[in-house]
């Protein structure tokens, strides 16, 4: 069986998601990000880079990264129906995931979320943050710009949903408005059966780094 390498709140929560859509067997080890555990030796010899999420393969092997793992999951289980068509439709996904993991969390997120990681004063702290969500509000007016009327980001259900998820979550968390198609798709998303059986692993605890 598969292990999975969680932190409730944080951006595994879009894996964990995942792999209750494609119905992978898996049980669930929470990292505590809040007290460092996953800077500690046992963790990081799983995973050197010292993040979440990671998931270990029932053979051993261990991915790492947001995309690898989401591009796994949805290729190992053929069955869920999420696998891209074709490489074109493959690489809209990766796409729509690397803008959504490199540009709204890492240049927008991060800095709203642990400015002090970044600098010591509250000033430059205050400055940090406000950066941040301008990286933020403009990530996902693009976001938006892109459902349009659809009912996902790429019309159907795919693995970019599962990374739209967490940062719409985000952004509601940090008080962040919605537009309008946002909103509703953030609703459809935990209309999923995926978000029930995900459950209180999705909120167990409010993640305190972005990593």
């Amino acid at each position: 069986m598969m292990t999975f390498f969680h932190s409730p709140g944080s951006c595994s929560n879009g894996i964990l998601f995942l792999l209750h859509e494609v119905g992978a067997a898996f049980e669930c080890v929470v990292v505590d990000l809040r007290k460092g555990e996953q800077t500690q030796a046992a963790y990081r010899a799983l995973n050197p880079k010292g993040k979440v999420p990671a998931l270990r393969l029932s053979e051993g092997s261990v991915l790492t990264e947001f995309q690898a793992i989401a591009t796994w999951l949805t290729a190992a289980h053929p069955e869920a129906g999420l696998q891209p068509a074709n490489e074109l439709a493959r690489s809209r996904v990766i796409e729509a995931l690397d803008f959504i993991i490199g540009s709204v969390h890492m240049r927008g997120f991060t800095f709203v979320k642990v400015p002090a990681k970044f600098h010591d004063s509250p000033e430059a702290q205050t400055a940090i943050r406000a950066h941040g969500r301008k990286e933020v509000t403009k990530g996902l007016s693009l976001l938006s710009e892109h459902l349009g009327e659809q009912d996902y980001l790429l019309g159907e259900f795919s693995a970019a949903d599962a990374g739209l998820f967490y940062v719409l979550t985000w952004a509601e968390e940090e008080g962040f408005g919605l537009p309008r198609n946002l909103g509703a798709c953030l609703a459809r998303l935990r209309a999923r059966p995926a978000y029930a059986a995900a459950g209180p692993m999705l909120r167990h605890q409010t993640a305190a780094s972005t990593q």
